[in-house]
């Protein structure tokens, strides 16, 4: 398999994984919608990339985190308690994308 499709399915699954609290909690859609799209990016970005004198099973954590900072500093404007929950989830998604890319593919 290719690695651009795997890292596009990999990205699929990790975006569905966080839309559907988003979705039980009806969050609005626009938000649901461009949580859904990050995961799908930043997996493909986790995958793709190679940080010269990371460990491998740590990159997936930091680019996560990295590439959700402007989201959270757009969200801590208006709503402070969501940024922990957020940055963890971005730090936990990314650690588990980079796992599945190492161990899968």
């Amino acid at each position: 398999m290719d690695k651009l499709v795997f890292s596009v399915i990999v990205g699929l699954v990790a975006g569905g994984i966080d839309i559907i609290p988003m979705i039980i909690q009806k969050l609005p859609r626009h938000s649901t919608v461009s949580a859904f799209f990050h995961h799908l990016f930043v997996s493909i970005i986790i995958l793709n990339v190679d940080i010269p004198h990371i460990v491998w099973w740590l990159e997936g954590g930091i680019v996560g985190l990295a590439l959700a900072i402007p989201m959270l500093i757009q969200i801590g404007g208006s709503d402070k308690k969501s940024i922990p929950i957020i940055a963890l989830n971005a730090v936990v998604l990314g650690t588990l994308v980079g796992l599945a890319g190492h161990y899968l593919f």
